[in-house]
């Protein structure tokens, strides 16, 4: 969706047009739940911080000084509450999960014992936040390294870096048959976006 699109609909949901915010929130969404599920690798809290970051934006929607960077902006809501929401989690089940992890840790599946979507979810696990979030943003939403770059405060060619090596890091995890996968969807991707 280009700039323009979402300044109209800023402006509209601005203007009070309810049907202008519900068409940010569909074209948006699955982004602001791949930042969420790159900070709390939980499926469900994720979509719990990704529709409270809605209402948040809705909430303080004159805030966004640019409608045009809407996507930049609404990340940063999303990220932050995520970040607040594992703060408060981890506060909250810091001791219990200690117990539970020392009495569970020989019971847990390995990551070839788990069905490929947990699988992958495991291994989104093992590279860093800002990697997660990077590989969720660019694989799963489609956002160029651009959009990616304004929305954290990073170089384009930071967020090529942390792309290449949370692929390297899955690939290891995931094993060859997605690696070579992965290795061929990213060499289209950096030809795509050369262009």
């Amino acid at each position: 969706m280009g700039t323009d699109e979402t300044e109209v609909l800023v402006r509209g949901a601005l203007a009070g047009e309810a049907m202008a915010f519900e068409e940010l929130v569909r074209r948006h969404f699955r982004a602001a739940y791949a930042v969420a599920l790159a900070v709390l690798g939980s499926p469900a809290d994720a979509e719990d911080v990704a529709q409270d970051s809605f209402i948040a934006a809705f909430e303080r929607l004159e805030a966004c000084r640019d409608p045009g960077r809407f996507s930049g902006w609404l990340v940063q809501i999303v990220r932050n509450r995520a970040l607040n929401a594992l703060e408060a989690r981890n506060l909250r089940g810091r001791a219990a999960d200690r117990l539970l992890d020392a009495e569970n840790s020989a019971a847990r599946p390995t990551p070839d014992r788990l069905s490929e979507r947990d699988r992958l979810v495991a291994a989104l696990e093992q590279i860093t936040p800002v990697q997660r979030e990077v590989v969720l943003l660019h694989d799963l939403d489609g956002w160029t390294h651009a959009e990616i770059a304004a929305a954290q405060g990073i170089s384009e060619v930071m967020s090529r870096q942390h792309l290449f090596q949370a692929r390297r890091v899955l690939r290891g995890i995931l094993g060859d048959e997605q690696g070579s996968d992965d290795e061929k969807k990213a060499k289209e991707d950096e030809r795509h976006e050369q262009r």
